[in-house]
């Protein structure tokens, strides 16, 4: 008869990595003395481990946080395209009650992961922004596609380097990205030229923003138009973020330092 036991060891047979995702200390040493890789995913490091891969948010859904550990390690050279990872997490509560064998891909190495790990605004903004955009990308302005730019962080230095299209409707207030009604505004507001600009901690700063930053030296795919190089440059002058979601393929691309970072199809998300 086969017992929980032999369910488990087939489980965990042949994989090259267990994935645990914020064990505390006590259930970390559980895994000590294995004899397979352990990687500890987690917001912080409070176990020591030796091999650890930041998760930048607490993600509640359960495929969200599996998918961003993977890519972390990806990222970091932990594990490859086709290797097999077992991933210990808690999907009915804080234990860890589960575990969900994964096969690795490099379809999931979409920048997502460096997207929200590194950049300069807290990683909740980029979250936020991102959702709004896919979003947009999915359902568009009143059925029609409708092209986007976001800039996030580094505020001051992007203001210096643009110029304003239009009144600025976000000008002496104080809402924030991710406020359900204020989002509902950013995608009304999308249909019109220019850039929203965004800080590191949210505050919509501006919208209708001509980017001013040239693009000596700015690199981006052929195919892509001047709202695309404009994100690209901006990132290149500052430390901010670009979202840019693009009318004419729906695709939503992300820039960091001038370099594409991220594509992805907002239908696939």
């Amino acid at each position: 008869m086969t017992t929980p036991a032999d369910l488990l060891e087939d489980l965990t047979d042949g994989v090259d990595a267990v994935f645990v995702f914020s064990p505390s200390s006590g259930f970390y040493e559980r895994f000590e003395e294995s004899d397979v890789e352990v990687v500890v995913v987690a917001p912080e490091n409070a176990v020591d481990a030796e091999t650890y891969v930041e998760l930048p948010l607490p993600f509640e859904n359960v495929r969200d946080r599996i998918r961003f550990g993977v890519e972390g390690a990806m990222d970091r050279g932990i594990v490859d395209d086709g290797d097999e990872v077992a991933c210990v997490v808690g999907i009915f509560g804080d234990d860890h009650d589960s575990l969900v064998r994964v096969r690795v891909d490099e379809a999931m190495h979409s920048g997502v992961y460096d997207l929200f790990a590194n950049s300069r605004a807290d990683p909740g903004v980029i979250r936020d922004v991102f959702e709004v955009v896919i979003e947009l990308g999915k359902k568009g302005q009143k059925g029609k596609p409708v092209g986007a730019l976001f800039v996030i962080g580094d505020a001051g230095k992007v203001m210096n380097k643009s110029r304003p299209l239009s009144y600025n409707p976000f000008e002496k207030s104080h809402v924030h990205v991710g406020d359900p009604i204020v989002n509902v505004m950013l995608k009304e507001f999308s249909r019109l030229d220019g850039a929203f600009v965004i800080s590191d901690s949210g505050k919509i700063v501006s919208a209708y923003r001509y980017l001013e930053a040239g693009a000596e030296g700015v690199d981006i795919p052929k195919g892509l138009g001047t709202r695309h190089m404009a994100g690209a440059a901006i990132t290149r002058a500052t430390n901010a973020t670009a979202i840019v979601l693009s009318e004419s393929d729906g695709m939503v691309r992300a820039f960091k330092g001038g370099e594409l970072i991220l594509e992805i199809d907002p239908e696939d998300y």
